[in-house]
């Protein structure tokens, strides 16, 4: 476990990082608070909410999406980054497939399509857009009400060990 963790911290960028990069300068003074990267069970649970909704709710900058709300609700700042990699190019394909007919299954449509092979997925988005919004929505919100919930059962569970 403690390799992982040094892995995944190695990975991640620093607090000075993030801080100079130019889509976040309006937000470099709030990135420096020390609370956004310490290990603080409401913080966790902030941030696994926050890195999977923008996991699920755009397919491109996620990270940065993720960075500046996790300053607006006090999450912790490497997890949710870390849990935007929920998804990456190797499952966009899929989940944007899926997210489409979670979105035709509450449309009450019938789905006629099949899923998008390598670099079509953006075409395939821009043709199929609605339904695949609402599926990416559902996925969002319901992806972060239960990561949220989750760690805080987990927490929970730890403490009455």
């Amino acid at each position: 476990m403690k390799r992982w963790i040094d892995r995944l911290r190695k990975a991640l960028p620093s607090q000075t990082t993030l801080a100079a990069h130019p889509w976040l300068q309006p937000f470099s003074s709030r990135l420096l608070d020390q609370q956004l990267w310490q290990l603080q069970h409401e913080a966790v649970a902030r941030g696994v909410a926050v890195g999977v909704f923008w996991a699920f709710a755009i397919p491109v900058a996620q990270m940065v999406m993720a960075v500046v709300h996790c300053t607006w609700w006090r999450a912790n700042i490497p997890i949710a980054v870390s849990m935007t990699l929920v998804t990456n190019p190797l499952t966009i394909g899929p989940w944007l497939w899926l997210a489409y007919q979670l979105g035709v299954l509450f449309l009450g449509e019938t789905s006629v399509v099949v899923a998008p092979q390598g670099l079509a997925a953006l075409t395939w988005l821009a043709e199929f857009g609605f339904p695949t919004l609402l599926g990416m929505g559902i996925f969002a919100v319901g992806g972060a009400v239960v990561g949220y919930l989750g760690v805080k059962l987990a927490l929970r569970l730890k403490n009455l060990e």
